[in-house]
């Protein structure tokens, strides 16, 4: 989980300093494209490791992560990253909640607590009416929506499906998409971009595989609280290396809002290792 903060992070970073040059939705083909090359050496030295009966849930988890990273590159490239950042900790929240419109799921006080404070920490961070809801931030949003999305889908599958195999699907599913959806806005980046773009698709890569395994060795709830070191390292991204300030409440607003993603986490944890609990009547 560490690993995947500090390339997820690099990739933030990435995507603000290649935007200033080309259209953020350009960088997502190119961030499928070279990630994609980048595991490929692992794909070839693991024969079968790519199975297609279970290709149904991985085009589900394709395609909200199709509109999770076009959503979050035009964030990152347009919105201050601790912003974008927070917003993006709402996913597990915004997850819970369409476990209990969809699965028929039900909230009791710990959930419920969880969820208001997290959305609580979303309005200090937005803070409607007094903040300015730039496209950026309707993109960080729309981001954290899909997010929320691709979340259950890895969980679904990590738990059947070898973790490689959830990251390099994920991939090869989402290259040809992202090609043509960004046509309109496609260019060639220039001969001093390419390093660039190399570095980005191996965090691309890197954060996703190490995202996943993560997920398959320890629970949500072991693995969450280390995502403390992406908002650390991003924050101090934005301020070091692209000169944005933050208040107070949106550095408060994005804690409590990571906060209260874990303990939505450690509840997951307590309903599944209760002998004879199922998740409906208690969650």
């Amino acid at each position: 989980m560490v690993v995947s903060c500090i390339a997820f992070a690099g990739l933030w970073v990435l995507i603000r300093l290649i935007s200033q040059e080309m259209h953020p939705f350009a960088i997502v083909v190119w961030r499928n494209f070279i990630g994609l090359l980048w595991l490929l050496p692992m794909l070839l030295l693991t024969p079968g490791l790519l199975k297609t009966n279970r290709l149904p849930g991985h085009v589900r988890r394709a395609t909200s992560g199709v509109i999770a990273t076009f959503a979050t590159f035009y964030a990152v490239s347009y919105a201050p990253l601790a912003n974008v950042l927070a917003i993006n900790y709402t996913a597990p929240l915004f997850a819970t909640v369409g476990a209990v419109l969809f699965l028929g799921e039900r909230i009791r006080w710990i959930r419920g607590a969880a969820l208001a404070a997290g959305f609580l920490g979303m309005l200090l961070v937005l803070r409607p009416g007094a903040t300015e809801m730039s496209p950026g931030l309707w993109a960080a949003i729309v981001s954290a929506l899909a997010t929320a999305f691709s979340l259950i889908a890895i969980k679904a599958l990590t738990g059947v499906d070898d973790a490689r195999a959830v990251a390099a699907w994920s991939f090869i599913l989402t290259t040809p998409v992202s090609l043509v959806l960004a046509l309109p806005f496609w260019s060639w980046p220039s001969a001093h971009l390419w390093p660039l773009l190399i570095g980005l698709g191996a965090c691309a890569a890197a954060g996703q595989l190490s995202l996943s395994k993560a997920f398959s060795l320890a629970d949500a709830s072991a693995v969450m609280p280390y995502d403390f070191v992406r908002f650390a390292l991003i924050t101090a991204a934005g301020i070091l290396l692209f000169g944005e300030r933050y208040d107070m409440l949106t550095i408060i607003g994005g804690a409590i809002i990571l906060g209260a993603s874990i303990s939505l986490a450690l509840r997951e944890r307590v309903i599944s290792s209760t002998p004879g609990q199922t998740r409906s009547p208690d969650t």
